[in-house]
């Protein structure tokens, strides 16, 4: 559920953790959306031909599931993104279930910057991908609901 919090209600430490089982039809409404069609994610014969010796999702689609459970479990809508990064750490194979986790790091009263950091495991405890990003509250209050 997304809601409307207040700079007040978001503490350091705060942490979420959900598990997500990533499916092809995942990856083909991501590539329809995005238009990332990139051959290792479609082409199994490509893929058969690289590291990875398969197909394997777009890791910048689970960057977006980090996002999706930031804003709907940890910040709410209101403060708006300035800075991601992600570091890809391994490979996210369909039907892959992932342990993801999102937490708030850091809080700047100052410039009311908020640091979140997530991680993303598989079922084996391959770490997959880790991200860092700041984002900005406003100082006046948000449109309501």
């Amino acid at each position: 559920m997304y809601e409307i919090k207040t700079w007040d209600e978001i503490t350091v430490g705060d942490k979420v953790s959900i598990a997500k089982t990533i499916t092809e039809a995942d990856s083909a409404l991501y590539g329809a959306a995005t238009g990332d069609f990139g051959p290792v994610h479609v082409d199994q014969g490509y893929a058969s031909k690289t590291i990875f010796g398969q197909r394997i999702a777009s890791g910048i689609m689970v960057g977006g599931i980090f996002t999706s459970i930031l804003t709907s479990h940890l910040v709410g809508i209101v403060p708006v993104s300035i800075e991601d990064r992600f570091w890809f750490t391994g490979p996210v194979k369909f039907g892959d279930t992932l342990t993801i986790e999102v937490w708030i790091a850091d809080k700047n009263a100052d410039d009311r910057s908020i640091v979140w950091e997530a991680s993303a495991t598989n079922q084996d405890g391959g770490e997959v991908l880790t991200a860092r990003a700041t984002m900005k509250y406003p100082r006046r209050p948000p449109p309501r609901m």
